[in-house]
C-alpha cells in the first residue's frame, strides 16, 4: 500500500465522498478555518491534524474545504495542507472500518517522528491511523506516542468500541471533565480554545461518534429525551432565548448533562452549572439559557 496512504483521517457517513472531487489533508496540529481566504477573517471552525476535506474552490494562496467528517465549509491556507487521491481517501476509509484507529484521549500529547527525533503536539480528538502500540504512521513517517494517551478505536455491528468496551454516558463524561477550565474561543475545536459546539463535537469523537458541528445542526441528530427525569450523563441538552422572547426558538447553546442537576458546557471557559426543566441556573438565582431539547447519541 502506498505511504500517502498511512495519514490521519476521521472519514464518517455523516457525509458522502463526490466522485471525482479533489481533496487535502490538514498536515498541522491545528488549523484555523475562516469564512473569508484571508488571516483577518473571522474563524468560523478548526481542523484537527490529519482531518480530510473535499476542495470547493481555490483562491490565491487559499483553498475554500469541506470537511469530510462534519461538512463545515470554509477557507485555510494552502500551505497547511496536502493534496491526496480521491482513490487514497476511500482506501483509508475501508481500512479504517476493517481494522479500527486510534485516538488522542488526553488533552494534549506530545509524539516524536521516529527517524528524526521531530516532535509533535496534538490535541484530545485527533485521529491515528494504522495504531499499534504506541505507533502510528502519516504521509510515510512513523511517530511514537505513548498508548496511555491513547483510546483504540474498532467498529462491529455499526457499534463503536472503546478499548474493546461499549461506551457509556459515565465515560463520556469523564472525558468531557479533563477540559475543565479551558476558556471559550468561537470556533475553537482544541484544548487551547472552545466554542460550545466545538466541546461536544470534540469530546463525542474520542469514542469515534461524530455529531456535527453547530448546536443547531447537532440538535437534529441523535434521540429525543423526553425530560431530564429521563436523562442520563452525557446526553446533550440544547437551549434557545424563548425565556426572554417567545419567538426566539433558535437553538444557541449545547451542553453535556453530568446529571439530571448538573450540566458541563462552554460558556466563557468550560464548567459545571446547575440545570433544572427550565435551564440553566446561576447560584444566584438568575437564569442564562433555557433548556429547549435533549437528545442521546449513544
Amino acid at each position: 500500500m502506498k505511504k500517502i496512504l498511512a495519514f490521519v483521517f476521521a472519514l464518517v457517513a455523516t457525509t458522502s465522498l463526490v466522485r471525482g472531487a479533489e481533496f487535502v489533508v490538514n498536515n498541522c496540529p491545528v488549523t484555523p478555518v475562516r469564512e473569508e481566504p484571508s488571516e483577518a477573517a473571522e474563524q468560523a471552525t478548526q481542523l484537527l491534524f490529519g482531518q480530510v476535506c473535499e476542495v470547493v474552490e481555490r483562491k490565491s494562496s487559499w483553498v475554500k474545504i469541506r470537511c469530510t467528517v462534519d461538512g463545515q465549509v470554509g477557507w485555510v491556507s494552502r500551505k497547511m495542507t496536502t493534496p491526496v487521491s480521491e482513490e487514497d481517501v476511500r482506501l483509508l476509509d475501508e481500512n479504517r472500518k476493517a481494522n479500527g484507529e486510534g485516538v488522542v484521549a488526553t488533552p494534549m500529547t506530545v509524539v516524536t517522528d521516529t527517524e528524526t527525533g521531530e516532535k509533535l503536539m496534538l490535541t484530545i480528538g485527533t485521529r491515528l491511523p494504522n495504531y499499534r502500540k504506541g505507533t502510528f504512521e502519516v504521509l510515510g513517517k512513523q511517530y511514537k506516542i505513548d498508548p496511555k494517551a491513547v483510546y483504540t478505536l474498532t467498529f462491529k455491528d455499526q457499534k463503536v468500541l472503546v478499548n474493546g468496551k461499549e461506551v457509556t454516558g459515565e465515560d463520556v463524561v469523564r472525558v468531557a471533565k479533563l477540559l475543565l477550565n479551558v476558556s471559550y474561543l468561537w470556533g475553537g475545536k482544541n484544548m487551547m480554545g472552545y466554542d460550545c459546539s466545538g466541546f461536544t463535537q470534540t469530546v463525542y469523537s474520542v469514542f469515534g461518534i461524530d455529531i456535527l458541528r453547530n448546536a443547531r445542526e447537532q440538535v437534529t441528530q441523535g434521540q429525543v429525551v423526553k425530560s431530564l427525569a429521563e436523562a442520563q450523563p452525557g446526553d446533550l441538552v440544547f437551549f434557545d432565548h424563548a425565556d426572554r422572547d417567545p419567538n426566539a426558538t433558535r437553538i444557541t447553546h449545547v451542553g453535556m448533562l453530568i446529571s439530571p442537576t448538573e450540566v458541563i458546557h462552554c460558556a466563557g471557559w468550560v464548567h459545571v452549572a446547575k440545570i433544572d426543566d427550565m435551564g440553566i441556573r446561576l447560584a444566584n438565582g438568575k437564569r442564562t439559557h433555557h433548556l429547549a431539547q435533549i437528545k442521546r447519541y449513544l
